[in-house]
């Protein structure tokens, strides 16, 4: 399959990049390499994959960093959401592809891997990987993240997609309606309908119930993938998100 890499920004300040004075998030450096560049490393390490794809509003602002310069990755002008650029590398690059984030320095072998074993399979259209809210808080009790609550337990979002049939556009195009409502989980719901905005609200199906609502409502057959990875939902979206990013890749073990 492809990969395709969000490094693109959404307009505006970004306090990250600010305070670390590049102009976009995707250089800024985590433990002395940008953060696109621990992505983009983490994975050419998967045999599967077969080529990457990097989308950002400015390619030659990025075009200097060691993951294009050595061929691991090509990147190309990211669209005017990143619903439409997923969108436009889907037609272009085909299906399965999967998708993330540059802002994902904890991104590892191991958490993509395991996603793909669950998410790669022939009932799956489109899949996206999801974090309990207790393997997050066990390991770091302070980190802040948005959660849907369902009967069984709060989940916090991965940045991990995979569209794996052509079928998954469709799923997509609905992304491009909801986009702005992606932190306000109450609206998401009552965008899929009332049956599901109600089942939200009460708490009252599980996770899995919840997704064959979303199959039914979409046209696809969408999954989500629980990791047990507190890592996996740690992006960096503030400066405190970046201490913390720090502070994990150095407690890590040296390769």
């Amino acid at each position: 399959m492809k990969a395709l890499v969000l490094a693109g920004s959404r307009g505006g300040p970004d306090p990250v990049a600010d305070a670390a004075g590049v102009p976009y998030k995707c250089l800024v450096p985590v433990q002395g390499k940008a953060m696109l560049e621990r992505v983009v490393a983490t994975l050419r390490l998967l045999p599967e994959i077969e080529s990457v794809r990097v989308v950002a509003n400015e390619p030659a602002r990025i075009a200097h960093l060691g993951c294009f310069t050595n061929g691991d990755a090509h990147c190309t002008r990211s669209d005017a959401s990143l619903s439409a650029t997923v969108a436009g590398a889907l037609d272009d690059l085909g299906a399965p592809l999967l998708v993330t984030t540059a802002d994902h320095p904890l991104l590892t072998v191991e958490i993509v891997r395991r996603f793909l074993e669950h998410a790669d399979r022939d009932d799956v259209d489109v899949a996206a990987g999801l974090v309990p809210s207790s393997a997050i808080l066990a390991d770091h009790p302070d980190a802040v993240r948005t959660f849907i609550r369902f009967r069984d337990e709060r989940y916090s979002g991965a940045n991990l997609f995979l569209l794996r049939t052509p079928a998954a556009i469709n799923a997509v195009r609905f992304w491009r309606r909801i986009e702005a409502d992606r932190k306000r989980p109450w609206r998401l719901a009552r965008a899929f309908g009332p049956r599901l905005l109600i089942g939200y609200l009460l708490h009252s199906w599980s996770l899995d119930r919840a997704m064959s609502e979303v199959s039914a409502v979409l046209g696809v057959r969408a999954r989500a993938v629980a990791l047990p990875f507190a890592d996996a939902a740690i992006d960096v979206d503030k400066p405190a998100d970046l201490a913390l990013a720090e502070h994990i890749l150095a407690c890590r073990p040296v390769p």
